[in-house]
């Protein structure tokens, strides 16, 4: 079954988008909904060097989301009250540095969805230690910069921590 059906999870994923997006449950979409089901994880499972990752804790993931939703609006609002009403002089658009704990790619590359579709903050890149004992560092670009500590503590605490707990990455430690 897992030589036909590697991750059948996001299989059911594939078709159930083939068939929102066509927005019909004809007999056809649905046969080439399981088709794509089905053949897009084939195809590209070798992709993948690490496989799909496993996530755990499901009350994580919905208290992170509920947050990160959350911080999406309120940074919403905070823009557009900056672009309409602001004096544009007093505007403090800054670059910050974050430092990093995790180094799981899928829990980097959550980190960034969720930092990036949060109005008035950009992921610019992540710098990495030269050392292995030295943290990498998110630079990260904020429109309208007031406490670059609560930033820091707010990445740090309010998503990093969470998506550690997530995908079970063990934070890094230096080799003796």
């Amino acid at each position: 079954m897992s030589r036909w059906l590697p991750y059948p999870f996001v299989s059911l994923a594939l078709c159930a988008l083939w068939l929102l997006l066509n927005q019909t449950l004809y007999p056809g979409h649905i046969l080439l909904g399981v088709l794509l089901g089905v053949a897009g994880p084939l195809l590209t499972r070798r992709l993948q060097p690490l496989g799909y990752p496993r996530l755990r804790k499901p009350i994580v993931i919905v208290r992170l989301l509920g947050f990160a939703s959350v911080e999406v609006v309120r940074s919403c609002f905070n823009v557009c009250r900056v672009i309409l009403f602001a004096d544009y002089a007093n505007l403090n658009s800054q670059f910050i540095r974050v430092p990093l704990t995790m180094r799981d790619p899928y829990g980097l590359a959550a980190l960034s969805c969720l930092i990036n579709m949060t109005p008035g903050t950009v992921w610019t890149e992540v710098q990495p230690g030269d050392q292995p004992e030295k943290r990498h560092e998110l630079v990260l670009h904020v429109f309208d910069l007031h406490d670059a500590g609560w930033w820091v503590d707010t990445i740090k605490t309010r998503y990093e921590a969470p998506l550690i707990q997530i995908f079970e990455t063990k934070p890094f430690e230096a080799q003796p």
